[in-house]
């Protein structure tokens, strides 16, 4: 997949050169979920469900996400939904969920779709603070790339409201790993 390998290219250049060497002695830090595999159809159900757009034909029920082996030295996470074919040519953000603990391990199906104490909200294309799901035109599928960034910052250290671009250069310098998933929809 080109374009999975297009946006990770930009979050792994946060990444320290050491983050790859430490995922090794622990394990593989990866992003995983019960919804769907890497590279397959989210279900109907997380598409989005907004009433005043056609394609919106799901429940906007965020997928379960889990994860395991963070790298050492972890102190919270950030996590992207970002659609690089929607709304070209930047694309749609789905999700930017930031300030989350270094103890949690995932979110079940349906946390991401309301605010929660458990990640700081930050400012999606839609201008909303929490998960919105798939609405993609029909045609093609499109790719829903969500990247898990392990990071040196104290949990509340970002302010909320933060665009995916203003959060990836916040991250600069204090991104220790990132791992990914991707899933893909399509209007039926």
């Amino acid at each position: 997949m080109l374009t999975r390998g297009f946006v990770f290219a930009g979050i792994m250049a946060l990444c320290a050169a050491g983050g790859a060497q430490q995922a090794l002695a622990q394990g593989v830090f990866k992003l995983s979920s019960s919804d769907f595999t890497d590279g397959q159809r989210m279900p109907l159900q997380n598409a989005g469900n907004n009433k005043a757009n056609p394609n919106c034909i799901g429940e906007n029920i965020s997928p379960e996400l889990s994860w395991t082996n963070p790298p050492a030295g972890t102190r919270s996470f950030a996590l992207l939904m970002f659609d690089p074919e929607g709304r070209p040519p930047g694309g749609v953000s789905h999700l930017v969920a930031y300030g989350i603990a270094a103890s949690v391990t995932g979110f079940a199906a349906g946390e991401m779709s309301k605010p929660s104490d458990k990640y700081v909200g930050g400012t999606g294309t839609a201008k909303l603070n929490n998960y919105i799901g798939p609405c993609p035109p029909p045609g093609a599928p499109h790719h829903y790339v969500f990247t898990l960034i392990a990071t040196d910052l104290e949990q509340m250290a970002l302010a909320p409201g933060l665009t995916r671009e203003e959060l990836i250069k916040a991250l600069e310098g204090h991104a220790k790993q990132a791992t990914g998933l991707v899933g893909t929809f399509s209007k039926p």
